[in-house]
């Protein structure tokens, strides 16, 4: 069905939440492709995201949500789609990416004196989405009635004030107090935002719809806004968790359990998306690993991207991870470094530049990394040489991946000469192994989202991301009102 929608400037449908993790990614990441799937060019939009989960394109590195989106709505992922990400470094402080790329300056600054700085970037960056498209999904970020924030908002009111969108207000109603939330939500919002909202999306329900009533009609009493959407509870949709690490399950669909996969979860995970297939992998047992006896058991020991290197490999001391990671490798167990994961496997940190930090590290391959101040991002293919031992299934593998780090790992010349070598088995020194076999850092992300890796490593596939897109598209279609997804680009 092709909707006839005038060309330029694009409608702009926008997805609210009245918190974060209500499902605002989720559902904007459907309409991407329920628009697109209507012959109509699509573009996904965030102004501001959170997260260390990053993806690497035109022009830079965005967030991963918003990749996923541009995939669903059948667009070539370019930096404009998410002009700020904020990357958590510590508690207190991100590292700003502007346009893809990291600005020191901005990083410099408090939290409330970047918004007049970079708002005419984000504006920029939306007009020529909307000049370029028919539609444009927006997402917004955590809550749109953060009042201590409002004035320094340029996620979500400024947004949809400037792109006159048509938003959606979703909530997690399996958090219990759904409807105080969407009512509060919306008591919040000034007057004239409050008519921006075309209607209520309920998510993550349990049980018969017809259970809510009276409450969505007394709720339209009190607003004007209709609930247009109950959408139930749907674990396995496929689609990677930005926010968090995502539920361990004991086995999918309750098969025998052949592989019990540990990744360290430390405070500064990053890229923890491209671990999804995992989850959805036949006898494979996901386990995010915080203390040494959820390590105790796990065939495979995983490493993954950090967002502080050095901070979270000392958090791993202090939490005795570091010495059950190194009794799983002396046993001959599996043990992968990712990017960051790499560097931890290596003798030493050294940091000349104050970019992460210095330290030991864990010694299980003879590598030492020096960190430096320009940051590599880039997309990448590069081919397995031939490995051995329990990783011997990857060798010949072509991998099409992405670099996003700091630093570079080189063999520690001193421990070669006495004899503990460690082998390239990638070129340009992007992946590494130790001479028992049982030990690989690499530095590309994304090995698992190879349909290659999942058939020489388990035998196994997954569903592809076209598949999950269109999943959600026919979830969407199915649980909301008639007639409403079209509606709102009317």
């Amino acid at each position: 069905m092709n909707l006839n929608v005038t060309v330029g400037p694009a409608r702009c449908v926008m997805v609210l939440g009245t918190s974060s993790g209500a499902g605002k990614s989720w559902l904007a990441t459907a309409l991407c492709r329920w628009y697109a799937r209507q012959g109509l060019r699509v573009a996904p939009f965030k102004a501001q995201n959170m997260s260390n989960n990053a993806r690497v394109v035109a022009g830079g590195e965005i967030g991963s949500a918003q990749y996923f989106q541009a995939l669903a709505a059948r667009a070539e992922p370019d930096v404009r789609i998410n002009p700020l990400l904020l990357k958590p470094e510590r508690d207190t402080h991100s590292q700003v990416v502007l346009m893809g790329q990291v600005s020191a300056e901005l990083t410099a600054l408090p939290w409330r004196g970047r918004s007049e700085r970079v708002w005419p970037h984000i504006a920029e960056a939306l007009d020529a989405l909307r000049a370029e498209n028919d539609v444009v999904v927006i997402e917004g970020a955590g809550s749109p009635a953060e009042i201590n924030l409002m004035a320094s908002d340029i996620v979500n009111l400024r947004v949809a004030r400037h792109a006159q969108a048509r938003c959606l207000l979703v909530t997690d109603i399996d958090r219990g107090g759904a409807f105080a939330h969407l009512y509060g939500t919306w008591a919040l919002l000034p007057e004239a935002d409050r008519r921006a909202i075309a209607g209520f999306v309920l998510n993550k329900f349990r049980g018969d719809p017809a259970l809510l009533a009276p409450a969505p009609q007394q709720l339209e009493a009190l607003t004007g806004i209709p609930t247009v959407a109950t959408l139930p509870m749907w674990r396995e949709h496929g689609l990677p968790d930005e926010d968090g690490v995502f539920d361990e399950r004991s086995a999918p669909h309750g098969g025998e359990v052949t592989t019990t996969i540990a990744v360290v979860a430390w405070p500064r995970i990053s890229n923890l998306d491209e671990f999804q297939s995992l989850k959805a992998m036949p006898g494979v047992r996901l386990r995010w690993a915080r203390t040494r006896a959820e390590l105790a058991d796990a065939d495979w020991v995983v490493l993954p991207g950090s967002k502080h290197t050095s901070g979270d490999l000392a958090w791993m001391r202090a939490q005795g991870l570091d010495r059950a990671v190194a009794a799983h490798a002396a046993r001959g167990g599996a043990v992968l470094g990712i990017c960051g994961g790499l560097q931890m496997l290596g003798e030493a940190l050294i940091d000349p530049h104050g970019v992460d930090g210095n330290g030991p590290g864990l010694g299980l391959l003879p590598l030492v990394t020096e960190f430096a101040p320009d940051k590599r991002v880039v997309r990448r293919r590069a081919r397995f040489g031939a490995l051995h031992g329990p990783w011997a299934r990857l060798s010949d593998i072509e991998i099409d991946g992405y670099e996003i780090r700091h630093g570079r790992s080189i063999e520690h010349t001193a421990m070669a000469a006495a004899g503990a070598r460690a082998s390239a088995v990638m070129p340009d020194q992007l992946a590494w192994q130790n001479g028992a076999g049982n030990v690989l850092g690499l530095y590309l992300h994304g090995l698992f989202e190879q349909a290659a890796v999942l058939q020489a490593l388990f035998g196994a596939s997954v569903r592809t991301l076209d598949e999950v897109f269109d999943g959600l598209a026919d979830r969407a279609e199915a649980h909301f009102a008639p007639g409403v997804l079209r509606s709102l680009i009317d």
